[in-house]
């Protein structure tokens, strides 16, 4: 597969690193049977099946994007009873007086992801891919209603189409 200009690829062993304007994103790719070798502006990627060899090529070009382009997603915060708020500190997401709880929800924020909520309105945004997505599923997992009727309690955070 060949690499976009104005991203910089090195290989080391199986540790895949792709550099960009929106950043940096390091994988692992630990398979058996599988080796990465740049050769120029070409990446090379022999597997044993066409399928492995597709799916190690598809996360090249996912994080080519990323740090080209960058991932992200727009959501809304929607409540019903009481009004929530969203703190970062550091790695950690706490979700404070949701349902009027007294101690704060938390969820963990995966790599180098950044969330930024103004008003209703949260954008989490990162070079990598699964990042983003893994972090987005942490924050709904929070924001999950335990024990009370999920169609009168719909108080959380929902994706904007």
């Amino acid at each position: 597969m060949e690499i976009p200009n104005g991203i910089t690829i090195s290989v080391e062993g199986n540790k895949v690193k792709a550099k960009g304007p929106k950043g940096e994103v390091e994988k692992v790719f630990d398979a058996p049977g599988v080796s990465v070798k740049l050769n120029g502006n070409v990446l090379d990627v022999t597997a044993p099946n066409r399928a492995l060899k597709g799916t190690f090529e598809a996360h090249v070009r996912n994080m080519c994007y990323g740090v080209e382009h960058g991932y992200t997603k727009k959501m809304k915060m929607i409540y019903a009873h009481f009004p929530f708020t969203l703190e970062v500190k550091g790695s950690t997401l706490n979700i404070k007086n949701l349902l009027g709880e007294k101690l704060p929800r938390t969820s963990k924020i995966i790599g180098k992801t950044k969330i930024e909520a103004k008003g209703q309105e949260v954008t989490i945004s990162g070079p990598d891919k699964d990042a983003v997505g893994q972090t987005i599923a942490n924050f709904k997992r929070a924001l999950r209603i335990k024990e009370k009727d999920c169609r009168v309690f719909q108080d959380g955070i929902y994706e904007i189409v």
